[in-house]
């Protein structure tokens, strides 16, 4: 009996202490949802911990090649790229990492929007020059014969937008949808404004319904709208002069219309464009200046959709005009095309090379005298075509026409084969044709494969010929910088070509 109390005491004080370390045991507490998700504004976004506003990262990671190009990605118009020679560089090589955040707040005024989206590139230089060479980096931080230390950073966007309002960096109101892309990877295309990497800009934007808006923008012209005041009185290549802009006064005044429907969109975008030049001389103030011009452009934009060669399939084509405002047709990433120095082959007798020089700049002039605007129009398109969920093809080309006025041809090429700063330069002995009209006409064709989502692989070929109106033949080619001699050039027409080869993962 003693035993059995003995056995039963200590049980019930062992089920005790058990009871009460039980009761000490954490609960297990409520999961906590970290990263809330936020479905006000489509897929992809999350609340920023503690707050009601919502984030959304993204970007993409690029590899690419460009063959028989200095640049990624434009044309081999000028410069060692257009001497086609030892130093023209058959590839260059860019690896990008892009990066944007998107966040959005619900306010009592509407949504308030902010948008950042920057670039971390790495692209192979060049080298020019004759008997010793230097390495053109495409990155900052050089550190001897081509070993780049750095890379380079661009910011596209950095906007916000408020109660109809966008303040910043973004795509110009002037571009259609597609900015310098109408089917096509090559940045160069003439033929309608770009500024893909942004403009900064005060825009206002009223929505009517329907798909029916209409933009009111004021635009920065200095980074991108500029393309020279040239002064024809100063020492340039070729006898154009040199640039010669004054400080900013007037923003570029832009106005757009948008129809935004099922089948596609139509786009109406004009554009009112200072042109303000520096003095005339290095006298300053007392020499004197231009007086100040506007210039303008307009352009049409459509696209249609969905058409009926495949499921998917779009056209996109614009049309544009300017006056005194040549980068709205010639823009940023095209820039080359409007500053040819391109050398080739020739059939003529006692000539070394061709040579084919343009120019269009916004205005040229003498000092003492009248701005005098270049006229230019231009129009470029794209068709794409879905073969099936992975594989489509376009063909794209653009088309552009540059035009100086009487007065401008005359200061340029004289009268009657007399006088004119671009006969003195070229040599009016060897000139039988002095006209600094030009065309450009561009044609490409583009084929992506996304064998995954978010992951395509393209091959982009493109096409471009300057049909010049220079005649004759000129000694005023040579060039050391980029290993061209004292020479006779035969002034002819010239033909470029490029293939961009690329990856490119999305997220």
């Amino acid at each position: 009996m003693a035993l059995k109390s003995l056995l039963l005491g200590s049980a019930a004080g062992l089920i005790a202490v058990g009871g009460a370390q039980a009761a000490d045991l954490p609960v297990k507490a409520k999961a906590v949802e970290y990263v809330k998700i936020c479905s006000l504004y489509g897929a992809g976004f999350y609340y920023i911990p503690g707050t009601d506003t919502c984030i959304k990262l993204g970007g993409y990671l690029r590899a690419e090649v460009a063959l028989n190009t200095n640049s990624v990605y434009t044309g081999n118009y000028s410069g060692v790229a257009g001497a086609h020679n030892a130093l023209s560089n058959y590839y260059t090589m860019r690896a990008r990492e892009d990066l944007n955040i998107d966040t959005r707040t619900a306010t009592e005024y509407g949504v308030v929007r902010t948008f950042f989206d920057a670039t971390f590139s790495w692209t192979s230089g060049g080298y020019s020059g004759s008997g010793t060479t230097a390495y053109d980096s495409n990155n900052p931080a050089g550190t001897g014969s081509g070993q780049v230390a750095g890379g380079a950073l661009g910011v596209y966007y950095a906007f916000i937008q408020f109660a109809g309002f966008t303040m910043g960096k973004a795509v110009s109101q002037f571009s259609a949808p597609w900015t310098n892309y109408p089917g096509n990877n090559f940045d160069g295309l003439v033929g309608g404004g770009g500024t893909v990497t942004g403009v900064n800009q005060f825009t206002y934007t009223a929505d009517f319904g329907q798909g029916i808006t209409a933009s009111f923008s004021a635009q920065d012209q200095v980074a991108y709208y500029q393309a020279g005041i040239n002064n024809l009185g100063a020492p340039g290549g070729f006898g154009y002069g040199t640039s010669n802009i004054g400080g900013s006064r007037s923003p570029d005044l832009v106005a757009m219309l948008r129809v935004d429907q099922a089948w596609g969109l139509f786009q109406a975008s004009v554009a009112a464009h200072e042109n303000h030049a520096g003095y005339n001389t290095g006298a300053g103030e007392f020499s004197g200046r231009a007086s100040d011009k506007w210039g303008w452009a307009g352009q049409l934009a459509l696209s249609i959709k969905n058409i009926p060669t495949g499921a998917g399939d779009t056209i996109n084509v614009q049309g544009v005009y300017t006056n005194g405002a040549t980068r709205y047709n010639i823009q940023d990433l095209a820039g080359g095309a409007g500053a040819w120095t391109t050398y080739s082959g020739t059939g003529v007798a006692g000539a070394y090379q061709s040579l084919g020089i343009a120019f269009a700049p916004d205005a040229v002039y003498a000092p003492g005298g009248d701005l005098q605007l270049v006229e230019t129009w231009g129009m470029r398109g794209g068709f794409t075509h879905n073969w099936d969920p992975y594989w489509n093809t376009g063909i794209y080309g653009a088309y552009a026409a540059v035009r100086y006025n009487g007065a401008s041809k005359t200061l340029m090429c004289g009268v009657g084969g007399v006088g004119g700063t671009v006969r003195a330069a070229l040599g009016a002995a060897g000139l039988t044709n002095c006209d600094p009209d030009y065309n450009i006409a561009q044609l490409g064709v583009i084929t992506r494969w996304t064998p995954v989502k978010n992951l395509t692989f393209s091959a982009d070929f493109t096409y471009t010929r300057l049909d010049q109106k220079y005649s004759g033949v000129t000694g005023a080619g040579a060039n050391a910088a980029v290993g061209k001699p004292v020479a006779a050039y035969e002034l002819k027409d010239q033909d470029t070509y490029q293939l961009l080869l690329r990856a490119q993962r999305n997220w």
